[in-house]
């Protein structure tokens, strides 16, 4: 019966991500009908322009807002399995913000001297900025014995983070430089198709990285002490988990800057519906959940007030911050 409702609720999360993926092609402020597009991605050259907005900007960013979604969802899923806590995530803990930092310096230096900046830099950028965000977040969790203390200081680290994004971005020169703030608030535009080969190549390898610890990871959620009896190393393993959720979360953030809640929310949407924490199901389902909540939202994000857009964390932190509270009532009514 189990193995049942687990099959249908997967193929519900892969129909939704394909039918979002569709509905982000077709629907904008030009409207494509389905069989047009359909034409476009057959090689179709009968409508010109219809096929660069599907080939060049819809598409390449679908994929983008799938392809992070997924890997962001299962950052927090790796964080909120090493915390023991529901509501940590890169977001909440200052790790995005902390990625985000490194990137507007290094697109500012390289802007600066008219020098065209990669994807893999962007990428090693984010990935420094997170690490020495966790870094801190690490040296704290030795320190505070109270997790709650814990997600404030990750806030603070946030928002110390963040002010100096802005600061940069607030006083550059450049005209491409001051643009970065568009980037700063969380965004899946300008997604281009060597961005979307990149991407796809860091967040599905380190995904399958993820799936292939599904043993250990069963094994920690149960405690350490029990991990260790059954033969896990729990440094290399912690190490593993922090490399990894770090590496998600910076490839999100080098692309689309930093998105909102998606890691909080999604692990704990996806537990409720499967009704287990089993981590064979939970890794590929939040990934799945995390291309669904990032691709419904980035279709809100560029429709609601088309031709203007908005920026993704504020249309994921409408929907993600309830499932937060949700979350801290229910754990509160728990424990009292």
């Amino acid at each position: 019966m189990k193995k049942k409702r687990y099959t249908v609720i997967f193929l519900i999360l892969a129909a939704a991500v394909s039918a979002l993926l569709w509905a982000s092609v077709c629907i904008g402020s030009v409207n494509i009908p389905f069989s047009q597009v359909l034409a476009v991605l057959r090689g179709g050259t009968e409508a010109e322009v219809s096929a660069d907005i599907v080939l060049q900007i819809r598409l390449p960013r679908a994929l983008a807002a799938a392809i992070l979604g997924g890997g962001l969802a299962l950052s927090g899923y790796l964080l909120q399995t090493f915390f023991h806590n529901p509501i940590a995530g890169p977001f909440i803990l200052g790790i995005s913000s902390g990625a985000k930092l490194m990137v507007a310096l290094v697109m500012v230096f390289f802007l600066e001297r008219a020098l065209r900046v990669s994807s893999l830099v962007l990428i090693l950028a984010a990935f420094a900025g997170a690490m020495i965000s966790m870094s801190f977040v690490l040296l704290m969790s030795k320190v505070l014995n109270h997790m709650s203390t814990l997600i404030v200081s990750g806030v603070m680290i946030g928002y110390i983070c963040t002010a100096i994004t802005d600061f940069v971005v607030t006083f550059a020169d450049d005209s491409d430089i001051v643009n970065l703030h568009n980037w700063s608030q969380g965004s899946f535009s300008g997604i281009s198709w060597s961005n979307v080969a990149v991407m796809a190549v860091v967040i599905f390898a380190a995904s399958a990285l993820v799936f292939f610890m599904s043993k250990p990871i069963s094994a920690y959620q149960l405690g350490e002490a029990y991990a260790q009896n059954m033969g896990l190393n729990i440094r290399l393993f912690r190490a593993l988990l922090v490399l990894l959720s770090s590496l998600l979360s910076a490839c999100v953030t080098a692309f689309a800057g930093p998105v909102s809640f998606v890691g909080i929310a999604v692990p704990q949407i996806v537990k409720n519906l499967f009704g287990t924490a089993r981590p064979i199901l939970m890794i590929p389902a939040s990934f799945l959940g995390g291309a669904v909540f990032c691709l419904f939202c980035d279709l809100l994000a560029r429709t609601l007030l088309s031709p203007a857009e908005l920026s993704i964390s504020t249309v994921t932190a409408v929907f993600g911050a309830p499932v937060v509270i949700a979350i801290l009532l229910r754990s509160k009514k728990e424990g009292g």
